[in-house]
């Protein structure tokens, strides 16, 4: 009984044919045996891959996708390359675990970058980040509406890439205080 099952499913994927042998309907089949397994590893090694990708999870999601691929079109074998697969997000998962949990996080993934300090540039975190003056600006215009610097109290450059922004906490600024007929108004202003 299992044995049938096994020789089916080796007729149906086509597994143990040279790549030119391998069918149109086999290679859609083996894509989505594929789909299903690399589902499962992805869910088992780790909830958080590429929901914030940085680096470390791009080169995991490329390496996956160079792997698997080969696994479709039957250029390499399809058992082997599963397990491949899986050796390599278990690594990711081992390294995700020690970069949680130890300064192994620095090396992988990196640190993030000043790029503003009460209100003022830091050109030397530009200069690691590999920015300009004018990408900062342009992502403090769409984040906060406004590219002036001196109303940010901090902006980094994080581990994933993106620029994170602090601005300076607005205060209502008082304009005028006056009475008339026991009655107390103030003019405020709001920036």
């Amino acid at each position: 009984m299992m044995q049938s099952i096994v020789n089916e499913a080796q007729l149906l994927l086509g597994l143990g044919l040279d790549i030119g042998d391998v069918s149109s309907v086999q290679m859609a089949l083996r894509a989505i045996a594929i789909y299903a397994v690399m589902l499962v590893l992805v869910r088992l090694a780790s909830k958080r891959f590429l929901s914030k990708a940085s680096a470390f999870d791009v080169i995991v999601a490329i390496m996956l996708g160079s792997i698997m691929s080969r696994a479709i079109n039957g250029s390499a074998p399809f058992l082997p390359t599963i397990m491949a697969s899986a050796a390599l997000l278990a690594l990711h998962w081992l390294f995700a675990t020690l970069a949680a949990h130890t300064s192994f996080g620095t090396l992988v993934k990196g640190e993030p970058r000043l790029l503003i300090k009460d209100g003022e540039i830091q050109e030397g975190g530009l200069r690691e980040a590999k920015l300009s003056a004018n990408d900062l600006k342009q992502s403090l215009r769409l984040q906060v509406g406004d590219p002036d610097p001196s109303r940010i109290k901090r902006a980094y450059m994080e581990r994933n890439g993106k620029i994170s922004i602090v601005p300076f906490k607005t205060e209502p600024k008082i304009l005028d205080v006056s009475v008339e007929d026991g009655v107390k108004s103030i003019r405020i202003k709001l920036e």
